[in-house]
């Protein structure tokens, strides 16, 4: 969590909090509602979540839990902080803060999972879900780039997961650019083509003021 001033620079230092060990919508909240009391003043909310949303409500969580499923989670933050309130996948806001507007610009995150963002001349494609789309042997790129992936396989067999999923992407969407993020990021050691960057995790939060540039 992060207060960010009108041009997304951050206005206070970063808060991290654990997630916890029952990741209920209501343990959720209780930890956010916790965390803003030090955040400081604010005038509106973005949210990153790990999953899908569409109109303010997530469709579910693969790695949090089942309450997820058609959560309102826009509408029950605004009622209880009393702001405006904006929600995307953490994925698409951490290429918000990291794309730099022009062609076809692909985000992946890895994490506990695999999040992924899409972006044409700065515009979002909504609804992307790479991590659970089909991969090889029957399973999914979370199965294999996910932290489940890469704590089975280990280190150098996953970098070799990474290269080839970086060659299919590319082969798929044509991206012009490639950025990677997530806290497994730093487990990279492959070379990496001159058009893939590794982002920071404050990406996650700088990227969450693009939610607004269409309101005052």
């Amino acid at each position: 969590m992060m207060v960010l001033n009108a041009e997304g620079k951050p206005a206070t230092e970063r808060l991290r909090e654990l997630t916890p060990e029952d990741p209920s919508p209501q343990n959720i909240l209780a930890v956010l509602d916790a965390m803003l009391k030090k955040a400081g003043a604010f005038d509106r909310v973005s949210v990153g979540f790990p999953g899908v949303l569409k109109h303010g409500h997530t469709l579910g969580a693969f790695n949090l839990d089942p309450g997820w499923a058609s959560f309102p989670l826009e509408s029950t933050l605004r009622k209880m902080w009393k702001r405006p309130v904006r929600a995307a996948n953490d994925a698409a806001i951490q290429g918000l803060g990291a794309i730099r507007g022009h062609g076809v610009e692909l985000c992946l995150t890895l994490g506990t999972g695999l999040g992924s963002s899409l972006f044409i001349d700065g515009h979002l494609c909504p609804g992307l879900e790479l991590a659970h789309h089909p991969w090889r042997k029957k399973k999914t790129y979370e199965d294999d780039l996910g932290k489940r992936g890469l704590e089975k396989h280990g280190k150098e067999k996953w970098n070799k997961r990474v290269a080839k999923a970086i060659a299919q992407t590319q082969a798929l969407f044509n991206w012009d650019t490639l950025y990677i993020g997530g806290g497994n990021a730093k487990h990279l050691a492959i070379e990496l083509p001159a058009n893939v960057h590794i982002i920071s995790n404050q990406d996650g939060l700088l990227g969450g003021v693009a939610l607004w540039r269409d309101a005052p």
